[in-house]
């Protein structure tokens, strides 16, 4: 019986992380949307304009409500001084001091009680005299402080009526004089009993102002709300008109990318987008017809690369034939036509290799190459290659060393594609090494395993690491090949290791050589993701 397997949860995605992957995916989509970066800028603009208006009126409002009630409260206030002096002057002489303050106090507070302002009468004390000193008759509940130092300090000499802005603070609730903003104003008189001068601070509130532009305030807002909301939508359709167009530009250019040709775009009306998409169309289709003239004539020159090789095959098996017997006899030639012979069984050798050369390009042109997958130890097959091309580096006196890890590092592959790869690399090495000696490194992981042939000779310029596999390119072609290659030995290195799903990748510095990777995953069909060897060998960043 097979027991039971307990599920096991999957780890809980911390908040930290679901954070990061939203913000990650926001500024992704803030990167590739034209759209809403317009309409964020369209929105930011807007805002600032509303914000700076809306300042503007509301600062023009409160100083229009604010110079208004100034002038009423001012002249409100000399019109009850002035009605306090007209009552002073004409009442019955009298020598009570107390009485004429009570009769000029009371008839003012009993109509600010019905009229919405507080009074408070101050005998003038002098430098450094308050309010809070005593001596000063006012409106019940109302605290001295509601009235500014600074205000106190100008009438401690005689002066004309002044005012300032204040905060009234109550001890009770007082008739039509709630606590908050306001406005004092002081005034002076003179009391006939004693011939002092007196001060009248006369407290209005501005309450119904602050409403008024609380009210004014929220309408703005508001407002420049529904008016930033009404900007975005049409920023957005505008936008949209716009960029609509270039999306499907885009659609369709990544189907041609892709192959599909025949895609076009939709063109319609005749203004700037529909002559962009006409113009689109036009090029789209020169560029499937260059694309099936170029298709066509590399078809025809890969059936003519394919038959020429199958037919001279025939005539090159006679010619061998008859070159074989003149090679066995060469004991019995003069020395010119010993000569002769040996030279002809050696091109015949290299024409021979130029043709398989040939035969099997076309053969990955037409998709026919397939692979036989064994497992391949990648550090037996480097000491085959460096046996097989000792004689060759013997004749060019270079000592090829192989570096392996100590233990195999083996990888699902096609034995002999992979040998012909480390086999065209160690040779390109030798021929370009110039004397000096070639190393060759093994390595491997889970993942992937890799080799790698460095050189010291003259090393690839700057472009030449990715022209180096096209066909038949010479880095110098005044260089003389002393292997006696064709010139499609990596080209097909390339294609046997894309065969495998692998890399092959080049790495070189003017006269500090050349280093060659190639990079096999452990079983086919799997991505790489890296490689167990740098591409850039250690030497070579020591250096720099």
């Amino acid at each position: 019986m097979s027991t039971p397997q307990t599920p096991v949860a999957a780890p809980p995605i911390r908040p930290v992380d679901r954070a990061t992957h939203g913000v990650r995916r926001a500024l992704t989509f803030w990167r590739r949307s034209i759209q809403a970066r317009v309409v964020a800028s369209t929105l930011l603009l807007s805002a600032t304009v509303v914000g700076i208006v809306g300042a503007f009126l509301i600062q023009q409002t409160r100083d229009g409500l604010v110079d208004n009630r100034v002038d009423q409260v001012v002249a409100e206030a000399e019109n009850e001084t002035a009605d306090a002096r007209e009552r002073l002057s004409s009442a019955v002489g009298t020598d009570d001091e107390s009485r004429q303050q009570e009769d000029l106090v009371a008839p003012i507070i009993s109509r600010g009680s019905s009229r919405g302002f507080a009074v408070i009468l101050s005998p003038a004390a002098g430098p450094g005299g308050r309010l809070e000193d005593g001596g000063a008759q006012f409106t019940r509940g109302l605290e001295l402080s509601s009235v500014p130092a600074s205000l106190q300090e100008h009438f401690e000499q005689p002066a004309a009526t002044s005012w300032t802005f204040t905060t009234i603070r109550t001890s009770r609730e007082i008739t039509g004089l709630p606590p908050g903003p306001g406005i004092v104003v002081g005034s002076q008189v003179t009391l006939p009993a004693d011939n002092e001068t007196y001060t009248l601070y006369y407290l209005y509130s501005l309450e119904e102002e602050s409403d008024t532009l609380d009210l004014v305030g929220r309408a703005l807002l508001t407002a420049g709300a529904l008016l930033l909301l009404l900007v975005a939508g049409l920023a957005w359709v505008v936008t949209r008109q716009v960029v609509t167009p270039v999306r499907m530009a885009r659609r369709v250019a990544e189907r041609l990318a892709a192959g599909q040709l025949q895609e076009r775009l939709r063109v319609t009306g005749e203004d700037d987008l529909a002559r962009l998409a006409t113009s689109f169309n036009q090029m789209a289709s020169n560029l499937q017809k260059q694309i099936r003239q170029l298709e066509e004539l590399s078809r025809l020159q890969r059936r003519f690369v394919s038959d020429v090789s199958h037919e001279l095959r025939t005539p090159l098996t006679t010619v061998r034939m008859a070159s074989d017997v003149l090679h066995d006899a060469r004991t019995d030639f003069d020395p010119g036509s010993k000569r002769a012979a040996e030279l002809l069984q050696k091109e015949l050798d290299r024409f021979e290799t130029l043709l398989a050369d040939l035969l099997e390009i076309s053969r990955f042109d037409a998709g026919a190459a397939v692979l036989e997958p064994e497992d391949v130890n990648l550090v037996h097959v480097a000491h085959r290659v460096v046996d097989l091309t000792r004689a060759l580096a013997e004749q060019r006196d270079t000592r090829v060393i192989v570096h392996g890890p100590g233990h195999p590092c083996l990888a699902e592959a096609d034995v002999r594609r992979v040998e012909r790869i480390v086999r065209n690399l160690v040779t390109n090495a030798i021929d370009h090494a110039e004397s000096r000696d070639i190393h060759v490194f093994v390595g491997g992981d889970e993942h992937s395993a890799a080799i790698a042939v460095r050189d010291h000779g003259v090393g690839l310029g700057p472009g030449e690491s990715a022209m180096v596999f096209n066909r038949f390119w010479r880095a110098d072609p005044a260089r003389a090949r002393t292997s006696g290659g064709t010139g499609l030995g990596l080209s097909i290195s390339l294609e046997d290791t894309h065969l495998h799903g692998g890399w092959l990748q080049a790495w070189g510095r003017p006269g500090e050589g050349s280093q060659f990777r190639l990079t096999l995953p452990r079983r086919l069909n799997e991505p790489l993701r890296h490689s167990p060897l740098p591409l850039v060998p250690a030497d070579a960043l020591e250096s720099a």
